[in-house]
């Protein structure tokens, strides 16, 4: 059974997102917040498997709520999607910088919104290739910022550096796979080793290493 949260200041937003978890089999409610310090109060007395975080809410944001869960040793089995009507890239790029392992605009369709919840439930990363494109054309129009290499950097392989470096630019392991001329499962196991060695929760911070360390051109 999927725990979730629900962090959202608006009361249709939360009654919304409580009726299509309530309608899920394989779902139960663990809590609900209208705040961000709500959010982590919530989180760390339910202990939920996944968070629905919206980004503007009073007190600390969602993204700052999202670090705090994300941070609390207590929580690491927890994973947080962040929510949002705008489709801001610095939200994007700020919620995966603080841990979050997904992102969705709330208009998402619900039968996407549940696939989303299962997905990060089962540990893996939500974050699609658009929504990864649209951070590297937002990045490319800043001054260049300075980056510094991961310390780990160097455990990875050369092919294991191109590999991490395609995912920071969005593309999946079936499109990794075409652009190598390698086999989808393949590129996954190439992206599993490299999370391993770096540490990664999830392929979201894969995309966070690869431009703190200069894997993706921007």
């Amino acid at each position: 059974m999927i725990r979730v949260l629900i962090a959202d200041d608006q009361d249709l937003v939360r009654l919304g997102l409580r009726t299509l978890v309530d309608s899920e089999d394989d779902m139960t409610l663990a809590g609900e917040a209208a705040d961000g310090l709500g959010a982590v109060a919530v989180a760390r007395a339910e202990r939920p498997d996944v968070v629905l975080m919206d980004v503007r809410m009073p007190g600390i944001d969602g993204i700052e709520a999202t670090r705090r869960i994300v941070a609390d040793p207590q929580l690491a089995h927890t994973r947080v999607i962040v929510l949002t009507t705008f489709e801001l890239d610095e939200y994007v790029f700020d919620a995966l910088r603080n841990g979050a392992s997904g992102f969705l605009i709330k208009d998402t369709r619900p039968a996407e919104l549940l696939r989303a919840i299962r997905l990060v439930a089962g540990g893996e990363a939500l974050l699609s290739p658009s929504v990864t494109r649209r951070v590297v054309r937002e990045f490319a129009t800043r001054p260049s910022p300075v980056r510094k290499p991961h310390p780990r950097l160097g455990t990875l392989t050369e092919r294991e550096r191109e590999i991490v470096g395609l995912v920071g630019e969005g593309l999946s392991n079936d499109e990794i796979g075409e652009r190598l001329v390698v086999s989808p499962a393949t590129a996954r196991t190439h992206v599993s080793r490299a999370m391993t060695k770096l540490g990664a929760r999830d392929r979201a911070q894969l995309v966070v290493f690869a431009y703190q360390s200069g894997l993706v051109d921007i």
